[in-house]
C-alpha cells in the first residue's frame, strides 16, 4: 500500500529513511502546478469565447444570456446528471443561430420560456441542435435535457426534412446561418472535436453513461 506524502508527513517519512533524525526537507512536498479540466468543457468555452460569449457560472440560473456578452450557467451541482457545460453552450449557441445576429444583444435571444407564442422558435432551436450534431453522431450526447427533453427524442434523423412547416423555416434559417456565416468554423470546429473525444470514449463507457450513447443516431441534411 502506498502511503500519502502530504506536508504533515514528510517530515516523519525523512527521519525514517536511515534511522536518524535529520531536518525535514520541505522540496519532498508536492507542489500542485496545474489542475484537471473536462475536455468538452474546454472545447466549448473556448468555442463560447471564439462566439463573443464569456461563460460564468451561477447558482441562481439553469442557462441565462445577458445581451451583453455574457452567459451564466448554472453550477454542477445545480444541474442534472445528463447535464454538461458543453450541451448547455451548444444549444445556447443554437437559440443565438435560430435567433438571428439582432438577438445577439437581446436578453435571453428576445425570448421568454413562459410565452407560447415562442414555444415554435424553441422547437426550432431543438431541430437545429439535433440536425448539428447528428451530423457527427453526438445528437445523444450533445442532447437537450430541459422539458423539451421528449420533444428532441421524438425528432426523426432528418430534424429538417419537413420544409413546408414553419418550425422547420425557422430551424433552415439558423442551419444556412451555421453552415455559412462567421460562426461557421467555430462550431463545425466544436463539433468534430467533440465528435472525436466521444468515439474514443464510448468503447470504454460503462453502461449508463452519456458517452456510452454518443453515437447511436446519425443525422441526414443538406
Amino acid at each position: 500500500m502506498r502511503t500519502l506524502r502530504t506536508a504533515a508527513n514528510a517530515a516523519h517519512f525523512h527521519s525514517e529513511d536511515d534511522g536518524h533524525e535529520k531536518a525535514p526537507r520541505n522540496h519532498l512536498v508536492r507542489t500542485i502546478q496545474s489542475s484537471y479540466c473536462d475536455p468538452l468543457e474546454l472545447i466549448w468555452t473556448e468555442t463560447a469565447r471564439k462566439l463573443g460569449m464569456t461563460i460564468e457560472r451561477d447558482s441562481t440560473v439553469f442557462a441565462s444570456w445577458s445581451g451583453c456578452g455574457v452567459l451564466k450557467i448554472g453550477v454542477p451541482e445545480s444541474l442534472d446528471a445528463d447535464d454538461s457545460l458543453a450541451q448547455i453552450i451548444f444549444h445556447e449557441v443554437c437559440h443565438a443561430l435560430v435567433e438571428g445576429p439582432e438577438a445577439f444583444h437581446k436578453p435571453d435571444w428576445g425570448l421568454q420560456s413562459d410565452n407560447p407564442a415562442h414555444r415554435v422558435r424553441e422547437h426550432a432551436c431543438l431541430r437545429l441542435q439535433a440536425a448539428l450534431a447528428g451530423q457527427f453522431g453526438v445528437r445523444e450526447l450533445l442532447a437537450a435535457t430541459t422539458n423539451f427533453r421528449k420533444y428532441y427524442d421524438a425528432l426523426s434523423d432528418d430534424p429538417l426534412h419537413d420544409e413546408a412547416a414553419p418550425v422547420t423555416q425557422i430551424a433552415r434559417r439558423g442551419w444556412d446561418r451555421a453552415k455559412t456565416g462567421t460562426w461557421a468554423a467555430p462550431l463545425q470546429d466544436a463539433l468534430r472535436m467533440t465528435a472525436l473525444i466521444a468515439a474514443a470514449v464510448t468503447a470504454v463507457a460503462p453502461e449508463g453513461s452519456l458517452w456510452a450513447r454518443a453515437s447511436i443516431r446519425h443525422g441526414h441534411h443538406g
